[in-house]
C-alpha cells in the first residue's frame, strides 16, 4: 500500500522574491507615470509607462490567483521574460528622451525612475 505525501505548501507570491522584484517594479513604474502626468510630458512617454504599469500589474494578478497553474497551455516564465525585455527597451528610450531636451524637473525625475 503506498503512503501519501503530503504536498508542499506552495509560497505567497507576494512573499517571494520575485513578487517582491514584480511590485517593486510596478511602484516604480507608477511613480514614473504619475510625474509624467504631472509634468505634462510628451503623450509616448506615458502612454508607454502606462503600457508597463498594465502589463506588471496583469502579471501580478496572474501570480496572486493562480492562473499561471490553471493556464498551462501557455510557458508564462517565458511570456514573462519577453514580457520584460520589450518593456526594458521602451524605458531604456524613454528615460533617455526624456533626459536629454531641457524638461522640467517632474519629467527628468519620471525618466530617472524609469
Amino acid at each position: 500500500m503506498q503512503t501519501l505525501k503530503p504536498k508542499p505548501k506552495a509560497r505567497p507570491f507576494c512573499l517571494s522574491v520575485k513578487g517582491h522584484v514584480k511590485l517593486l517594479r510596478l511602484a516604480l513604474a507608477a511613480t514614473s507615470m504619475t510625474l509624467f502626468i504631472l509634468a505634462q510630458a510628451p503623450e509616448p512617454y506615458i502612454v508607454v509607462t502606462g503600457f508597463e504599469v498594465a502589463s506588471t500589474f496583469f502579471f501580478i494578478l496572474l501570480y496572486i490567483l493562480r492562473l499561471d497553474r490553471l493556464i498551462s497551455c501557455l510557458f508564462w516564465p517565458l511570456l514573462d521574460i519577453i514580457n520584460s525585455a520589450v518593456a526594458a527597451v521602451f524605458m531604456i528610450v524613454v528615460s533617455v528622451l526624456a533626459l536629454i531636451p531641457e524638461t522640467t524637473t517632474h519629467t527628468v525625475l519620471g525618466g530617472f525612475f524609469h
